[in-house]
């Protein structure tokens, strides 16, 4: 071919047209090195007829590629991914490429890196850079870069760190083959009712052929056991597999699971990987020599060489969404990459999302259970605590009969888990004399007081303040007080209680990688650690069989806000939480503090009747014509200037197309609205399954014109609204 159309990585442009030189071969799929201007970008050639092009030119005005890498084409399969996600998101086809190629390094052909990591000497002059640096990289190693961001100090710090000894270089190959995972190395000892499932699972490998399944089974039934061996099936027949988890923190216990069944650990992909690590995991996926991957939702987009095999676990979970940059959903995008690629894709839930029930009863998936939990390990008894008949002693925020049953448990030698869905000490801060609320002023939001590292932190941008020791609007001193609890106030209640009893606060500020995740799991399972007081990254994933008592602090929490999946999120969360007590031969026991207990989502838990509860659920989203039997996109406007944003939003609003089926409302500030400094408002699109909402929107706001300080950003199928 002499003329090739290029999808280059930025978003900003549409697919552009250059010339092939002689001598030069290009096919659809190839990764090229392209000019634009003065700069060299990397792109894809695509097919023309897919991937339209706003302005062609002639053949004579076209300039001539620069290069083709090394690195192995992108699949026509992959391709039809990338339009799939672009067209049903509304996103620039170049941000969804991106996610397939996002080491730019990993292009290059093989060489060898230098790394640095700590040498264990302490340098004469340490300054306290210096130790910061040297206590938070440990054992860690990386590029000056890396180390830098991972001790929050400057690149100069790690150089002098070089000079003085105490860090030192190591050279690392970027090509040294992973271990292969051998399918036979210590079958699971399976019940019937696994090994029926685990054989439905294989000959769905076996078929190549696209099917989705609901591998729905109570927490501790071994599901895990189960998907592997249909991950056996496809490495038999050489060929590769995924498993999606929702959280980094749960890589940890499972690279451990894998090992014991496998032999070897699977290539991981998250976003704690070192650019070394990177480079040599997206080559291994690319060349088809990385037989199983297990990473967050950006390992969906890889380039596969020979894919047999996609797991989501915990496909419930709602991180599964991304809400930034391409808005997609992994979940569901899971399943169109295994309809591209003829493969079957597993969905594995304790507590499977409405959408996914709803798929099975009409028939598109298949569902395979597991109703009872391995080894003849019981479920836990749940029990409601009423928070008005029985309240905590003021200022604490543990029932007496919770209080009473962590005694128990701690002297019988067993372990306790609390769990509440916020992290640090206090989530609001004010001064008793004149009310003052501390704010962030980037983001419509409390600074929530973190007394462990004495900071106030904004959750949403990040940003960090020192407490003030007197109120910044009346100037009085010792006059400000903490409202409400998180985890670290929790904990401070549990010390008091218990002294003597070691406990440990699990949340991702820290549990921020799977080295820590690794850490807190040996220290539970050597019995080190007898009470954890934790937010939802305990909630999953992780098995203690000296865990017998379960402690839902608040859960009420996660009901307000006005979230249509907001008692389902509760049931799922709280039940998942639950399914952590009494996992081996001793029995458990759940409470749930409440202040409603006749809520039918507490309901639903204390009785275990979780069917007739999605039922309701379910009835109730029919009703209204909500998801997953009604479509909804959400607009979101956002910018630096007030102005211009509420004026590009109520331009939006008012050329809002009128369609029978389909309803806008807004424009309206949103909940949070400001976020990172941008001036937010949102407007929500409710309309019937039939109509073809991405159409309307792409026609609607592509007759609009905003000025370019102004960001409009469109989240199908959204999960948040804020």
């Amino acid at each position: 071919m002499s003329r090739a159309r290029v999808l280059l990585l930025n978003a900003a442009l549409g697919p552009l047209d250059y010339r092939v030189p002689h001598g030069m071969s290009v096919e659809p799929g190839s990764i090229v090195v392209a000019p634009l201007g003065p700069r060299q970008l990397t792109g894809v050639v695509w097919e023309p007829e897919l991937m339209p092009s706003a302005g062609e030119v002639g053949d004579n005005r076209l300039r001539n590629l620069l290069a083709v890498h090394e690195a192995p084409p992108l699949n026509a399969r992959l391709r039809r991914l990338i339009e799939w996600t672009a067209d049903y998101y509304l996103a620039p086809p170049a941000a969804v490429l991106r996610m397939a190629l996002p080491s730019s390094s990993a292009l290059e052909g093989g060489r060898t890196v230098l790394e640095y990591r700590a040498t264990g000497l302490v340098p004469d002059r340490l300054t306290p850079q210096r130790a910061q640096a040297l206590e938070r990289i440990g054992d860690r190693q990386g590029l000056v870069r890396e180390l830098a961001m991972i001790a929050g100090v400057s690149d100069a710090v790690i150089r002098g760190l070089c000079k003085a000894g105490a860090i030192e270089p190591v050279e690392v190959s970027l090509d040294t083959p992973f271990d292969a995972p051998d399918p036979d190395h210590s079958p699971p000892d399976l019940t019937p009712e696994q090994q029926a499932a685990a054989t439905r699972f294989t000959q769905a490998v076996g078929a190549r052929a696209f099917q989705t399944f609901l591998l729905d089974g109570v927490t501790g039934s071994g599901k895990t056991e189960v998907y592997f061996e249909a991950i056996a099936e496809a490495l038999r027949q050489g060929r590769q597999s995924l498993v999606m988890l929702p959280e980094i923190a749960l890589t940890e216990p499972f690279l451990r699971r894998f090992a014991a069944r496998f032999g070897t650990q699977p290539v991981a992909w998250h976003s704690d990987l070192r650019q070394s690590q990177r480079r040599r995991a997206w080559r291994a996926i690319a060349s088809g020599d990385a037989k199983v991957v297990v990473g967050a939702r950006s390992s969906l987009f890889l380039p596969y060489a020979n894919l047999g095999l996609i797991v989501v676990d915990e496909a419930h979970e709602a991180s599964f969404k991304q809400e930034e940059g391409v808005n997609y959903h992994a979940r569901d995008t899971a399943v169109m990459r295994g309809r591209f690629e003829e493969i079957p894709v597993i969905l594995a839930s304790a507590t499977p999302a409405i959408e996914t029930r709803h798929q099975v009863q009409l028939g598109r998936y298949e569902e395979v259970k597991l109703p009872a939990r391995y080894g003849g390990a019981q479920l836990p008894d749940i029990e409601a605590i009423d928070l008005l008949s029985d309240p905590p002693p003021r200022g604490h925020w543990l029932a007496p009969t919770l209080v009473k049953s962590i005694e128990e448990t701690l002297e019988r030698g067993e372990q306790a888990l609390l769990f509440l869905n916020r992290r640090g000490y206090a989530p609001l801060t004010l001064c008793r004399h004149c009310g003052h609320r501390f704010q962030c002023p980037n983001c419509t939001a409390w600074l929530v007081e973190h007394r462990l590292i004495h900071r106030l932190q904004c959750h949403h941008c990040g940003l960090i303040a020192k407490p003030p020791q007197h109120c910044p609007e009346c100037k009085a001193e010792d006059s400000l007080v903490a409202c409400g609890p998180g985890v670290e106030r929790i904990a401070d209640e549990v010390a008091v209680l218990f002294p003597d009893a070691p406990r440990a606060i699990v949340t991702s500020d820290t549990i921020w990688s799977p080295a820590r995740a690794a850490e807190f799991v040996a220290r539970m399972e050597a019995n080190e650690i007898s009470i954890v007081i934790g937010t939802q990254l305990v909630t999953k994933g992780y098995h203690f069989p000296n865990l017998t008592l379960v402690g839902v602090v608040d859960a009420d929490l996660g009901l307000s806000g006005g979230d249509l999946r907001a008692a389902e999120r509760t049931f799922q969360q709280i039940a998942q939480v639950a399914g952590r007590a009494g996992r081996g031969a001793k029995p458990g026991r759940v409470f749930i503090q409440t202040h409603d207990v006749n809520a039918p989502v507490i309901q639903a838990l204390v009785s275990g009747d979780a069917d007739s509860f999605y039922a309701a659920e379910t009835d109730a989203r029919h009703e209204a014509g909500a998801p997953p039997f009604g479509r909804m996109a959400a607009i979101i406007v956002s910018s630096e200037n007030a102005q211009a944003a509420t004026e590009t939003a109520r331009l939006i609003g008012k050329t809002a197309p009128h369609i029978e089926n389909m309803h806008v409302f807004g424009p309206a500030p949103a909940p949070l609205a400001m976020l990172r400094g941008r001036h937010r408002h949102r407007l929500l699109i409710h309309a019937t399954r039939a109509l073809d909402v991405q159409d309307v929107i792409r026609e609607w706001l592509g007759a609009l014109d905003w000025p370019n300080s102004v960001r409009v950003t469109v989240d199908v199928d959204p999960y948040s609204f804020l």
